[in-house]
């Protein structure tokens, strides 16, 4: 637990900082530490069990909720509730055209740039500001549960995010008020949690499939080493993706009339999913309305996964092929990310990996933020008995004559890396020189991900060919990306440092930090008003949407006395004193819960019929 110092000169009480391990998930995201004198790290205790789903409500006057309430109102509000996020995360509104995502929520492209934006009623975010929130959440239940402050962290990305991701989720990290130490790979951030708990040697696969991305890294462990051999998978892909497909299976089982809208449909889902997940042997049946019913076995559910799991074990074999290896040289295969849990992906890979154990023990929900918190410990300067080797996911190069990309730091590099090759011009008199920067396995520029691109001026003319001009790559620890061009004959040079195209800029986040900081008394006053408000009409929303399908359910004692507690609630809520408000609420939820929490157990039962409760537990 963070210590408190006092300041002799100021006679203030200080709270003393605590660095932070974090892994921001698609679905949920969890933040860890590790005590101090200590080697293990252990989960903070936010909200309950550690757990923030990875969902930003905002209501009808712009003010975010986070967590679980904000998931809870995915049924209610599906347009105004923002999940996935992170699949958003530097892209343009052009990679997202490609891919069919199917939210909730309105997408649209930003007029300037093409970057992808998140429209809310008439105000528009983008998936940085989005994140900052749930980072924001994380941080400040951080220093609620551990008394200290919380100013540094160690954040986690899939393996195969790019440059442009990687600076985005940085800026989100500015954006929270973190400074991010450094962005680490998710498996190569289990795999220190893994190696340091179990004392593991030898070669692993860490195979992590999350809500919303697929990884997979081939590492090998030896005397506190931890070096990555290679790393590939798939930033969309995902358990989402399973919940779609049983989505599309009930969608071509129903017509339109019969069935509901998305948001509804993929909250079942994902339920039959979890269910069949546990229990096999079980049948899911849900009566959607009274026209349509759900149902759902293991062996259609195992059906429909099955391209998703073929794709994830394409990357495994490319990755397999990059590190030199074959599965029988691998000693261990351990299980990442929620999604795992899925019984079908163990039997796959110990079919795949006859001569390895497969390690689904260690909680795969946890076990990312527990190793971002072990390299922030390290970062801290508090142990020196863990080295960690991590490699760049994707090829570095710049554009040459005829649009091709010449690499300099191929994918799979270790990192940090510096590279430098000479290049000349191939005009007579050229005086300027364009270096444009892309990542990418293609061959034609055209065809990878443009990171950004800057002038070499004021090289002496002389005839084409004559200049050496040297360009260097500096990648660092975190995979971001310095260049450096000079021309060797005159000495003439210039460094960038790659601000993708779809991060924010510094002026950009000091920008909206300082309007944090000038309205931030203000603000803390208006939102928990407005949370309050947002509050009361949610739940009267869902009460009366309660009573009216269940009133053979209840009593005229019941019934009578939740409208009276209703009324209450109505007639507070724009008299702007928040306290009166949550009395009311807090009386109506009082009087609500015990008939509410009976039927719900008469709902559960005949969702799972042919099922006893305790089989689909």
């Amino acid at each position: 637990m963070a210590k408190i110092s006092i300041n002799i000169a100021s006679g203030s009480i200080e709270k003393s900082a605590v660095v932070v391990g974090i892994d921001l998930g698609t679905t949920n995201s969890l933040v860890a530490y590790v005590p101090k004198g200590q080697k293990q790290a252990q989960i903070i205790p936010v909200r309950g069990n550690g757990i923030v789903p990875s969902v930003v409500h905002y209501n009808e006057h712009e003010v975010p909720a986070v967590g679980a309430y904000a998931k809870a109102q995915l049924l209610l509000s599906p347009e105004r509730t923002v999940y996935s996020i992170k699949r958003l995360l530097g892209k343009s509104y052009s990679d997202l055209t490609q891919e069919n995502l199917d939210l909730g929520y309105r997408i649209v492209p930003d007029t300037l740039d093409n970057k992808v934006n998140v429209q809310i009623g008439s105000h528009v975010y983008n998936p940085i500001e989005i994140s900052a929130e749930i980072l924001k959440e994380l941080k400040t239940q951080a220093e609620l549960a551990l008394n200290a402050r919380v100013e540094q962290a160690v954040i986690t990305v899939p393996a195969y995010f790019n440059e442009s991701q990687r600076q985005a989720t940085r800026d989100a990290g500015k954006l929270a008020g973190l400074e991010v130490l450094r962005i680490i790979n998710e498996p190569t951030a289990a795999s220190l949690a893994y190696g340091i708990q179990s004392q593991a040697i030898g070669n692993i696969v860490v195979y992590d499939l999350g809500g919303g991305t697929f990884d997979v890294s081939i590492l090998h462990i030896e005397d506190g080493v931890f070096e990555v051999l290679a790393t590939h998978g798939d930033t969309l892909l995902g358990g989402d993706d399973i919940d779609r497909e049983i989505v599309n299976y009930w969608r071509k089982q129903a017509a339109p009339t019969e069935i509901g809208d998305f948001a509804d449909l993929r909250h079942w889902a994902e339920k039959a999913k979890i269910a069949l997940s546990e229990n096999s042997r079980g049948k899911f049946t849900h009566a959607l309305n009274s026209e349509k019913q759900l149902e759902l076995d293991f062996d259609i559910l195992a059906q429909l996964a099955e391209p998703i799991l073929q794709k994830t074990w394409n990357s495994v074999k490319k990755a397999l092929s990059d590190a030199g290896l074959t599965p029988d040289q691998i000693q261990e295969v351990v299980l990442v990310g929620g999604s795992t849990r899925f019984p079908r992906i163990a039997e796959k890979l110990t079919q795949e990996f006859p001569s390895s154990r497969i390690n689904n023990q260690i909680n795969p929900d946890e076990v990312v933020a527990l190793g971002a918190a072990i390299e922030a410990d390290v970062l801290d300067g508090n142990r020196s008995d863990v080295l960690l080797l991590d490699v760049t996911p994707l090829s570095l190069g710049i554009e040459t004559a005829g649009g091709l990309m010449d690499v300099l730091i191929p994918r799979n590099s270790k990192i940090p890396v510096r590279v430098g090759r000479e290049y000349s011009t191939s005009v007579d008199a050229q005086i300027n020189l364009m270096v444009s920067v892309y990542q990418g396995e293609r061959e034609l520029v055209e065809e990878n991900r443009k990171l950004g691109s800057f002038v070499l001026g004021g090289i002496p003319a002389m005839p084409a060919g004559m200049p050496k001009i040297e360009i260097q790559f500096a990648l660092n620890a975190d995979g971001m990306l310095k260049v450096q061009a000079k021309e060797l004959r005159s000495g003439v040079s210039q460094s960038v440092e790659i601000q993708p195209s779809y991060g924010l800029t510094d002026a950009e986040v000091e920008a909206m930090l300082l309007s944090g900081f000038t309205h931030a008394q203000s603000d803390v006053t208006l939102r928990l008003l407005r949370e309050s408000q947002n509050e009361a009409h949610q739940i009267i929303y869902t009460t009366e949407r309660f009573i009216n399908k269940n009133s053979n359910l209840l009593s005229a004692e019941e019934l009578e006395g939740t409208k009276q507690r209703i009324e209450a609630v109505r007639g507070l809520i724009e008299q702007d004193d928040r306290q009166l408000l949550q009395t009311a609420i807090d009386k109506l939820n009082d009087f609500s819960r015990p008939f509410a929490e009976r039927v719900m157990d008469i709902a559960v039962s005949m969702a799972l019929k042919g099922n006893r409760i305790d089989e689909l537990k």
